[in-house]
């Protein structure tokens, strides 16, 4: 059964690009969004789609519920990215957010975002799958560019997908870094393009870029995605390719990725 999206939609944003397609693409569309915003580098861009937008850190919980009873928001998006250093640093969260946290028997992307989700239930707000406004960024199997991968490459990337998943079901990271069938880096509290720096300082070049959506995704968080920082992030290292999972996973600014790629000889791919 499908479901019915009020008008009026919540955006809780990090950084990136997505959650500012996420607001052009809902306003388009004859939504109206109130985001609060959780990042600043793409504050001034959210504004122009956004109907209001309140800046707030992670950890005022307080806060964001406030915002969210009085705006009177049933339905709401998570996206962007919000680095999980922040968990390192709890000195500007609130008395809830440290009790929240506290409920959590480890601190992994997972189980923090469930309990966030259920928090919200409480009060009313129903959390919405990440692509319900951006499906079309989505991209099937095949290789995206002009330049194919090798043999030995493929080898990689079947075992990187393998050893990418296998991570994802420890909720460890979904990206990995891979070199002539050895791991360079597999991601962790770090993200995927300090992975990538980590890995393919390792590999010294041509390293193999995979990144997966964890197995049994739940698409209210953490779908998978990658852009331009990501392809110049590789290219600075020299990694050449980067494959990702098929129907899954969400290329922002796809053209232009795409022309990145072709013109620094990097591969790019779904399977």
């Amino acid at each position: 059964m499908g479901i019915t999206l009020e008008n009026k939609q919540g955006l809780i944003a990090g950084d990136g690009i997505l959650p500012i397609r996420m607001a052009q693409y809902a306003k388009e569309n004859g939504f109206e969004v109130v985001c609060i915003s959780l990042a600043k580098d793409n504050y001034n861009e959210l504004k122009k789609y956004c109907a209001k937008i309140y800046p707030c850190h992670p950890g005022e919980i307080n806060k964001i519920e406030k915002i969210l009873k009085d705006e009177e928001i049933k339905q709401l998006t998570f996206l962007g990215k919000v680095h999980k250093k922040v968990l390192l640093h709890l000195d500007k969260f609130d008395k809830r957010a440290i009790d929240i946290l506290k409920e959590a028997v480890r601190l992994n992307d997972d189980k923090v975002m469930l309990i966030i989700v259920d928090e919200l239930k409480k009060i009313g707000i129903e959390v919405l799958d990440q692509t319900i406004f951006i499906k079309n960024l989505m991209i099937p199997a095949g290789v995206l560019g002009k330049h194919k991968p090798s043999k030995e490459q493929m080898e990689d990337v079947n075992y990187g997908f393998w050893l990418a998943k296998e991570m994802g079901k420890l909720d460890v990271g979904q990206s990995v870094v891979i070199k002539d069938k050895m791991i360079m880096a597999v991601e962790a509290i770090e993200g995927t393009d300090m992975c990538i720096k980590r890995g393919a300082k390792l590999a010294k070049r041509d390293a193999v870029i995979v990144k997966v959506a964890k197995p049994k995704q739940d698409k209210r968080f953490d779908i998978p995605a990658i852009g331009m920082r990501t392809l110049k992030t590789m290219n600075a290292k020299h990694a050449n390719l980067i494959a990702v999972e098929a129907n899954e996973t969400i290329i922002v600014d796809q053209e232009k990725v795409i022309q990145y790629a072709d013109n620094h000889g990097i591969v790019i791919m779904a399977v």
